[in-house]
């Protein structure tokens, strides 16, 4: 019932005496004002007229007659706007009316099917149906005609970690040309086996788990996985990437879940491209979803590579301060530039930066380094190191003072298991 209760929070007790105040204005100001005029020019008309008419009188009389005037537009003018107030509360009542019957029939269906069911259910069962409608959204996008864009850069993307020892040890499959590679995509997509990996990123020096980057695979139907470096640039120039990226978003909103059923106290970074921001349908679907989820925001984290920061302009920057102020957070990574604009991505919600450890342990860059830290710790800002592979590699990184890392050393990415 919680998710009745959701829908009904605006005619609540605790708000039912300002339904007047929410409801939108029958009349604009500026047609008030001329009803008000209106009747004060009436009004002080009758009142000359009178005088005019009788000079004899006391103009006193003249006077009241004009202001009786005044309040009889005033009170008609009263009553009209009560009239129409309440015709708008008395439509908004019906609307909520056929909602809640709506809702509560699907209720009964759902409980009919599931007898044991339990009320605290309905704001997961709601959460998985708003799931369920996103993800048919992005499958129905798959079959429409898209027109090809133009490839994007190689810096735009994460590269893909290498293949483990066991997917080294498997034999070779035969190469896949691009026409079968994107018809793999495509029949991945539609079949969901789009696998999602995980790789840990770690406190230093005490490695223990905080977080996890989640990267996407796909399975051809014969079971063999084809690497982000192969399929990305083909499903760029077929408009798929969106809905790649779309799909991963989903099913990490579905691992945090499940983290949280567990009472795991970790959270989630995930790649947010630009094509999926100016995704306006997916982004209002996607929203929708979390408002059924609400307590699981503040555990993922958007990340964004520093190109498509710069690229992406004030349009970027104003979907992330929509997205920030409904408590996402979000990660710079692919960091190429050392001259970071700190205070811009304070006002944006952006708590972490990834910096590769190259880039940390270059000596040409030392002393910027030891400034950024320096200020991202004052100002509250993560840092994090990424492709930490070797053990030597991390004793260097832990002589910078810095506090958490990420690389095969920890971890390399593995399958996550599919949430129930």
């Amino acid at each position: 019932m919680k998710a009745l209760t959701a829908d009904l929070r605006p005619g609540t007790a605790a708000s039912s005496a300002a339904v007047s105040f929410t409801l939108v204005p029958a009349m604009t100001l500026l047609t008030h004002l001329v009803y008000a005029l209106a009747y004060l020019i009436a009004g002080v008309s009758a009142g000359a007229a009178l005088w005019a008419l009788r000079p004899e009188a006391d103009p006193l009389v003249a006077w009241l007659a004009g202001a009786l005037v005044v309040l009889a537009g005033a009170l008609v003018h009263d009553v009209v706007t009560r009239l129409e107030r309440e015709r708008k509360a008395a439509r908004r009542i019906a609307r909520l009316n056929d909602r809640v019957e709506e809702l509560a029939h699907l209720l009964e269906q759902r409980l009919a099917a599931d007898p044991g069911a339990q009320p605290d259910g309905g704001v997961r069962y709601d959460a998985v149906m708003q799931e369920v409608k996103l993800l048919q959204s992005l499958v129905a996008r798959l079959t429409e005609r898209r027109a090809p864009r133009p490839p994007a850069a190689s810096a735009e993307r994460r590269p893909a970690p290498a293949p483990s020892a066991t997917s080294q040890a498997a034999p070779a499959a035969a190469p896949m040309d691009d026409a079968a590679v994107l018809e793999a995509v495509r029949d991945a997509l539609k079949a969901d086996r789009i696998d999602v990996y995980l790789q840990p990123i770690v406190s230093l020096p005490q490695r223990k788990h905080r977080f996890y980057e989640v990267f996407s695979r796909v399975r051809a139907a014969d079971g063999q996985q084809i690497m982000p470096d192969r399929y990305l640039d083909i499903a760029e120039r077929e408009g798929l990437i969106a809905t790649i990226d779309n799909l991963l978003l989903v099913r990490c909103v579905q691992l945090i879940r499940e983290t949280e059923r567990r009472q795991h106290a970790i959270g989630f970074f995930a790649n947010i491209s630009a094509a999926t921001l100016a995704d306006a349908e997916f982004m209002r679907q996607f929203l929708n979803m979390m408002a059924q989820n609400h307590a699981l925001v503040p555990k993922l984290v958007f990340e964004l590579s520093q190109h498509d920061l710069r690229v992406g302009g004030a349009v970027t920057m104003g979907i992330l301060s929509q997205l920030a102020r409904l408590g996402f957070r979000f990660s710079m990574d692919q960091v190429t530039d050392l001259a970071i604009d700190l205070d811009r991505l304070l006002r944006h919600e952006f708590r972490c930066i990834k910096l590769d450890r190259a880039l940390v342990l270059d000596p040409a860059n030392a002393g910027r380094i030891r400034e950024l830290r320096h200020r991202c710790a004052a100002e509250g800002i993560d840092l994090i190191v990424e492709k930490i592979e070797t053990e030597n590699q991390l004793v260097e990184v832990l002589d910078t003072g810095f506090d958490f890392g990420q690389g095969y050393l920890f971890g390399e990415p593995r399958l996550s298991r599919k949430p129930e």
